[in-house]
């Protein structure tokens, strides 16, 4: 089983002590599907679900941090027997981020738990867990859960008695990186390629099968029945007055304990680095990535200063994103990272749209020539010119992410690319001086 620091309050990670902390029993045995009993029993309305998540101040965990009884409520009222959904994004795709992983691993009946309620509050009557094909054993752990949470009478019709019925689905992606964009995700479920959709109309219009639809991140919706048990109040109070509760951050890197760690938000980065063990092997900090390479890297000077929060990271030039931290010691080389960052993007490109699909083909060839020797100094204006070409003018924010990498290595680490061009080689890390020894050995 994992081990989570137990300093603070975990409320997501609650209970993953126990071995056998998947199960229904386990979970029942620290108050499991009390909440949805109070909601749906106890004479709750849609109206009281939404404005108990709202006051919490529970924003969306999957990266745009949206605030999430505000995204209840554009769900438009009951309009006859027409279906409504209620998705869960369980792809998690983005590298360094492991966190939704271990939730579905080790505390599956809390998410459905959260998906229960959250149906009821936008009156959804079905369903889908949409998790990356890749995660077999958390799709194992979430379909038996579901199993048991039907036998119980925990899904299916008439819950508790209320008269409300809510359907739960897994549904396995084909591991593709850009299912994690909602709409690409709505459209892989009902069985087509994964390819975003234009936006109007939104999913709360326009979801699966035409119907209105909210997306939700999987520690989005783990959150929730904690939150109806202890009230909003509770959670607002764990985290800041912008962003409420506890976060999950998933650290890895060349830190000495790299895992899941759930905090305060706003706690100090410091702290959280402290919590990971330090830096691997007493080295220096050089630069972190906060929210996995979709979001900018900052040295690790300006981080040292930050909190884990939306808004002290953006102060600090960066964002939160899905809480994957990626820590680079001084011993990295950003110019050979970048390039690795690089050519994932370029293989997950879905090709949709033209600036991203041909513009991250020039940014992976362009830092790959530079990487290998073979750069020039005017490559560096050409990469921001491809990125400014790229920005903005692509249907979903998959160009945006593919160019925050390389501007932010740019802005911060330019002398390390400069480097690369004049001496044909990587200034610092296993790469510095390597064809200078090979040349010489030739």
């Amino acid at each position: 089983m994992p081990e989570y620091p137990t300093d603070y309050e975990l409320v997501t990670l609650a209970g993953t002590d126990r071995e056998d902390a998947h199960t229904l029993q386990a979970y029942l045995d620290r108050g499991g599907y009390t909440a949805a009993k109070k909601v749906l029993a106890e004479g709750m309305t849609r109206d009281d679900v939404i404005g108990e998540v709202k006051k919490s101040g529970l924003r969306g965990r999957g990266g745009a941090g949206f605030p999430t009884g505000l995204k209840w409520s554009f769900m438009p009222p009951a309009d006859g027997n027409q279906p409504k959904y209620l998705a869960c994004n369980a792809d998690e795709a983005e590298p360094g981020t492991f966190k939704d992983r271990d939730i579905m691993r080790y505390n599956p009946h809390q998410l459905i738990e959260g998906m229960i309620i959250g149906g009821f509050a936008i009156d959804a009557t079905v369903g889908y867990v949409y998790i990356r094909g890749e995660f077999w054993e958390p799709y194992a752990r979430v379909q038996a859960a579901i199993e048991e949470a039907y036998a119980a009478g925990y899904l299916g019709q008439n819950l508790f008695g209320s008269g409300v019925d809510f359907d739960l689905h897994t549904h396995r992606g084909g591991g593709a990186y850009i299912a994690g964009e909602e709409t690409a995700m709505l459209e892989s479920i009902e069985g087509k390629k994964a390819m975003p959709r234009f936006k109007p109309p939104f999913p709360a219009n326009y979801g699966i099968f035409g119907r209105p639809t909210t997306v939700n991140n999987v520690e989005t919706l783990a959150s929730v029945p904690p939150i109806i048990n202890n009230g909003g109040e509770w959670f607002q109070g764990l985290g800041t007055p912008d962003s409420g509760g506890t976060k999950i951050f998933s650290v890895s890197g060349h830190v000495e304990r790299p895992g899941n760690y759930e905090v305060p938000m706003g706690t100090p980065f410091a702290e959280l680095l402290e919590l990971a063990g330090g830096v691997r092997g007493g080295n220096k900090l050089k630069a972190v990535i906060p929210g996995g390479p979709s979001v900018p890297m900052v040295p690790g000077e300006v981080i040292l200063d930050a909190n884990m929060d939306y808004e002290s990271l953006a102060g600090a030039g960066t964002m939160l994103g899905a809480g994957s931290v990626i820590v680079m010691d001084e011993h990295t080389c950003i110019v050979r990272a970048v390039q690795r960052v690089a050519k994932f993007f370029y293989h997950e490109s879905c090709g949709q749209c033209t600036p991203c699909r041909e513009g991250s083909g020039w940014l992976h060839r362009i830092i790959d020539r530079i990487e290998n020797g073979e750069g020039r100094m005017e490559d560096l204006d050409t990469l921001l010119d491809v990125g400014g070409r790229i920005e903005g003018r692509t249907i979903c924010a998959f160009g945006d992410a593919e160019v925050a990498p390389v501007t932010s290595s740019l802005k911060h680490f330019r002398d390390e690319y400069e480097y690369h061009i004049n001496h044909k080689r990587c200034m610092v890390g296993a790469g510095a001086g390597a064809r200078d020894r090979v040349a010489e050995a030739g």
